[in-house]
């Protein structure tokens, strides 16, 4: 049985870029299946807008084979912007007019006739809960408003291509909250997301695929589980009340006990004081059942067990170094 292969809404092969001396995008490829959202993360001043602008028409590659959806960038530029929306990390609306006026004057610069442009105005608004407030003036908005109205104009085309740089900079937790459901409405319908983020959990939560750049390069790429896996660090956590539990536990998972905390022959390392145990794993369920099952043989149960698994920021520091660091979530 034969598959199909996915069709690809982005496809960058040797995408390059400089400023002067500096290589901003020194060679890269890039994939992105159609439906799905792909993320770029990278330190400050990484490439990643430099990448956004590219791909979506607004900056010329010093070299690369490029192209969205079926259509070559270079030798169809006007073709790639008729298929893609973009939404930079600072709102391009229009604050002096009113929601629905950004909203018409986006329709009109889509050339919709008339009452097409009403009506794709009317829609995206309810559906970005932007009624109430569309006889307003933007000035008037909050930050999460101004970016959802952001977001519904970019979506007036009709794109099946949607770029977006740092999205949801600036906005408090709830707002991104928002944004995130936005972003999962829109790919649920079919719409390809191309997501640049200083967020590392906003990419742990939305994107199917993430690449790490760094010095101009694609230092790894793969769904969130599978970059957290290059990283070393998960292990099993067990806390006792009781010494002697403790102590059996120890032998059980570790060999003989030595004063102190130490590191057993089997990675596993123990703190008297704390009556606890730490045991290298992946997080896996076989991993962890392994775990229980060598406590029950040795009749040993623990009263706390937590398990801790590499996350995107352990990745982050680990391919770049840890300089400037993308923003964590404000919780």
């Amino acid at each position: 049985m034969t598959t199909t292969p996915t069709a690809l809404a982005i496809a960058a092969k040797g995408l390059r870029k400089a400023y002067g001396e500096k290589a901003v995008l020194d060679g890269i490829d890039l994939a992105v299946p159609q439906g799905t959202v792909f993320a770029l993360l990278g330190p400050n001043g990484a490439g990643k807008t430099t990448a956004v602008k590219i791909l979506s028409t607004l900056v010329t590659a010093d070299a690369g084979d490029l192209r969205v959806g079926t259509h070559d960038l270079a030798a169809d530029p006007q073709a790639v912007r008729a298929e893609i929306g973009v939404t930079g990390q600072f709102s391009a609306v229009d604050g002096l007019i009113t929601g629905e006026e950004n909203m018409l004057l986006m329709a009109d610069l889509h050339h919709l006739p008339r009452g097409e442009g009403r009506r794709t105005a009317a829609e995206l608004l309810e559906r970005f809960d932007l009624a109430e407030v569309a006889g307003k003036p933007v000035s008037t908005y909050s930050g999460g408003m101004r970016r959802r109205l952001d977001i519904a104009m970019t979506l007036v085309g009709d794109p099946r291509v949607i770029f977006l740089d740092e999205p949801t900079t600036g906005l408090d937790p709830r707002s991104r909250h928002t944004m995130w459901g936005i972003i999962r409405e829109l790919v649920s319908g079919g719409v390809t997301v191309f997501l640049t983020t200083q967020y590392l959990e906003e990419a742990d939560e939305l994107a199917d695929r993430i690449a790490v750049l760094h010095g101009g390069r694609i230092v790894a790429e793969g769904s969130a589980d599978e970059l957290k896996r290059l990283v070393p660090g998960g292990h099993v956590r067990l806390r006792f009340t009781d010494p002697v539990a403790y102590r059996s536990a120890a032998v059980a998972l570790g060999g003989a006990t030595l004063p102190g905390p130490r590191l057993h022959p089997s990675g596993a390392t123990s703190d008297d004081e704390a009556l606890s145990l730490r045991i290298p794993s992946d997080g896996s369920q076989r991993e962890l059942r392994a775990v229980l099952d060598r406590l029950d043989a040795a009749g040993i149960e623990a009263d706390e067990l937590t398990v801790h698994t590499p996350d995107l920021d352990d990745v982050f520091f680990a391919l770049t170094g840890g300089t400037d660091q993308p923003k964590e979530t404000v919780r």
